[in-house]
């Protein structure tokens, strides 16, 4: 039966390497973040108070397509970052920060509800979950020129933020993965325990969590 899994969690936190993995193992299909060339994106750094509202708007569309290709593509699927976590994360945390007014803050949450409202969601939600240090040294491995300011303060107020989130999210099943704790690119056993914990998850186990002992083992 057709599955479609997605996979949520912080910058720098390992998800396109986990869907490109489990991809890899299951023979489904990956679907990473939507490569779209933002054209509010110069502006919004120029000016975010004048365009984070507008910028947010096109990521938002570019997600909800991504999702509704997902939910036609004829075999299981895995997500990179789900359409959830644009609107709860980050433009929530814009909002918080005072770069999108309550105006239109409001009217882009209508949107995305009753947007969303028509989307089937995904069968589990793959939550990745590690403190800010990790997320930090692994971003700094990763070599990226645009990540460079990102800051120990802004992955704290994302990571409260993805805290809040997952813990009232009620849509589907979610399998929480202590990503610090664990390396599956240089472990196999982690991997290996991961595709258990996620089969076990589909089949309707309801309590699936990983042992201390599991991932020392």
């Amino acid at each position: 039966m057709k599955k479609f899994i997605a996979v949520a969690g912080n910058i720098g936190v390992g998800k396109s390497t986990l869907v490109t993995m489990l991809c890899s193992r299951l023979g489904w299909k990956p679907f990473y973040e939507p490569v779209a060339e933002n054209p509010y994106l110069s502006d919004f750094y120029y000016n975010m108070r004048a365009w984070a509202f507008h910028s947010q708007i096109f990521f938002l569309t570019q997600r909800l397509r991504s999702h509704r290709q997902l939910i036609d593509h004829p075999t299981s699927a895995i997500q990179d970052r789900s359409v959830y976590e644009d609107a709860e994360i980050f433009a929530r945390n814009l909002y918080i920060q005072g770069y999108i007014n309550d105006r239109d803050y409001s009217a882009y949450r209508e949107l995305y509800q009753v947007l969303t409202e028509f989307l089937p969601p995904p069968d589990l939600v793959i939550f990745l979950k590690a403190n800010v240090e990790v997320m930090i040294n692994r971003i700094s491995l990763r070599g990226r020129e645009y990540e460079r300011k990102i800051t120990a303060q802004y992955l704290t107020q994302l990571n409260t933020l993805y805290d809040d989130w997952i813990t009232h999210f009620n849509l589907c099943p979610i399998l929480t993965i202590p990503a610090g704790d664990m390396d599956f690119v240089a472990r196999p056993h982690h991997l290996d325990l991961i595709v258990q914990k996620v089969q076990e998850k589909l089949m309707g186990k309801e309590e699936v969590i990983f042992e201390p002992e599991e991932i020392a083992s």
